[in-house]
């Protein structure tokens, strides 16, 4: 890799091993809060702290940041560790927590209420913010601000001890309230809330903010470089503040741009928002761009992690197009997805030529773009099922699948021609009569004759009775957040469930989480849920890219 095509933060740390800043040490974190499962934006962070150090022969560690016990949960904290392994990343034995230093951070708390550099403030959220100014206009200081170091000390304490109400007073830092940058304006420190923590249950009745917590929770753990989304570039000067007033060990903060997606939203709010007003099924929607959404859906670790590659490293936010992540997807089960026969919505064939009581084992290839991957034999008789769209019975021109006295090839099996359509009161075709060719046995003719289409089909006996969900992007627009209202842009047919879909019999026991291709169709994934002990397969991705050319209209 040429000097050019290193981005920004490797430039960084190698002018940083040049120096010998952190004696040639590269240290990075991942620290997501504990109040949701994590999404694809969340999935770029890991990569970049993890590849980083992987690169320099450094660590990284995973850092729950549990500093607001009213939002977090221990399901959260599991689901979070379950997608980062998922990923492929290990942290080994540097599993951390915030809450592992709040007797720390206290004190540290205390050593800026000595120096005089913090203070107890009476003022409710709502008055601090009336205060805070603009970004043309200075802030007020508070009437509290030139209280004793004792009496802070004294009220701090108090606050502790839980003698006061949640909101009735906090801990600032005293900086500049006509400071340019906001985060500069005496920012709040702790805040009182009473409420049990899912590790230190009652202990705590006043608990950090991030901007506190987060200096503190890297100098503590010998954090080199602490690279975060570049929203906190403001946040950075009080990054720097606090530990240079407390005098400890300072990591290097270097800001990032976030990922964006095309018809996705990523705010954690927002999802929180789909999934408490059940607009979707859970965190893990197989609609939601949540990491284990995304899994149950049947994308793969490799497919995002290539995708974030390409994506890179830049300083400037940018959208990135879905339709680059699904590319990404299925590059990757093109090689590794073995194929089956499915028929999501069957139209029935008999071949009338064929003996009622026989029956025959044919060969079909698992995947040709894998030779490890082998055959498998599948079943063929006189009653077969096809999809609906493959039959026409007035077809136009350009319509080469089945149609009366049409020939055409059944994949890995005979030809068959259309000789008879038997319909329902509603004109509807149920049944084809067809007939088939001995000679065509593996799909070719010895007379060297052609067809123009070849169908999948399954054998009615053995098939296997499915639900198939084909889920679609969950926004119909581009820029969701960019509308009044995000729910109002989502899209109506981002689900459609269908029942009694027929399998090819290998396809009774497959794992959950994994995806194969049903040939023609798409990419779909086994589900863990199943119906009536019936199988449930979701679809990953088409074959190609249907919202391109909806894109383009």
């Amino acid at each position: 890799m040429t000097e050019k095509q290193r981005n920004f933060i490797q430039r960084i740390i190698d002018e940083d091993n040049i120096s010998g800043k952190f004696d040639q040490r590269v240290h990075t974190r991942f620290p997501p809060e504990p109040n949701g499962h994590l999404h694809i934006g969340h999935a770029k962070a890991i990569c970049l702290n993890f590849n980083i150090a992987g690169e320099y022969g450094g660590k990284c560690n995973l850092r729950f940041d549990d500093t607001n016990p009213v939002a977090e949960e221990e399901e959260y904290v599991n689901a979070i560790q379950d997608d980062v392994a998922w990923l492929g990343y290990d942290w080994e034995d540097r599993l951390c927590f915030a809450s592992d230093y709040f007797e720390q951070m206290h004190a540290l708390a205390i050593q800026l209420v000595e120096q005089g550099d913090s203070f107890v403030c009476d003022l409710t959220s709502d008055e601090i913010r009336a205060t805070k100014g603009t970004l043309t206009e200075p802030g007020k200081n508070s009437p509290y601000r030139k209280r004793s170091v004792a009496d802070n000390l004294d009220l701090f304490a108090r606050m502790t001890a839980g003698e006061f109400s949640n909101g009735e007073r906090t801990l600032r830092a005293k900086i500049d309230m006509a400071h340019p940058n906001l985060n500069m304006r005496d920012p709040v420190m702790y805040r009182i809330i009473h409420a049990s923590h899912h590790r230190t249950s009652d202990k705590w009745c006043v608990y950090p903010t991030y901007d506190w917590a987060h200096g503190l929770e890297d100098s503590i753990e010998g954090v080199t470089h602490s690279l975060c989304s570049i929203e906190f570039e403001d946040h950075r000067p009080l990054y720097d503040w606090y530990l240079e007033k407390l005098g400890v060990y300072h990591p290097q903060q270097i800001e990032f741009a976030r990922l964006n997606l095309d018809f996705t939203v990523m705010s954690k709010r927002k999802l929180k928002q789909l999934v408490d007003e059940e607009h979707v099924t859970g965190w893990d929607d197989p609609r939601m761009p949540t990491i284990s959404g995304m899994r149950r859906r049947g994308y793969t670790a490799a497919a995002i992690r290539k995708f974030m590659a390409e994506v890179g490293v830049a300083k400037r936010d940018n959208v990135m197009e879905l339709a680059k992540l699904e590319y990404h997807l299925r590059q990757d089960l093109n090689k590794h997805a073995e194929r089956r026969m499915a028929v999501l919505h069957p139209l029935k064939v008999v071949i009338t030529n064929y003996s009622a009581e026989a029956t025959e084992t044919l060969t079909a290839v698992n995947n040709p773009e894998d030779a490890a991957a082998g055959v498998r034999e599948i079943s063929f008789g006189r009653e077969l099922y096809i999809e609906q769209n493959d039959f026409m019975e007035d077809p136009p021109k350009k319509f080469f699948r089945l149609a009366p006295g049409r020939e055409v090839r059944l994949r890995y099996a005979y030809f068959i021609t259309c000789e008879k359509v038997l319909k329902d009161d509603q004109g509807n075709p149920v049944e084809l009569h067809c007939t088939y060719d001995p000679e065509t046995k593996g799909g070719n003719a010895p007379d060297g004759r052609k067809v123009k289409a070849t169908l999948h089909w399954v054998h009615t006996q053995g098939a296997v009775q499915a639900k198939v969900h084909l889920y679609d992007r969950l926004f119909a627009v581009p820029d969701p957040d960019s509308t009044d209202n995000f729910l109002e842009a989502m899209n109506p047919l981002s689900l459609d469930i269908l029942s009694g879909c027929m399998l090819e019999r290998s396809l009774a026991d497959v794992p959950a989480g994994t995806t194969v291709q049903f040939e023609r169709l798409g990419y779909f994934c086994a589900d863990s849920d199943t119906t009536n002990d019936s199988p449930v397969f979701n679809r990953t991705v088409p074959l190609r890219d249907s919202w391109a050319r909806i894109g383009k209209k």
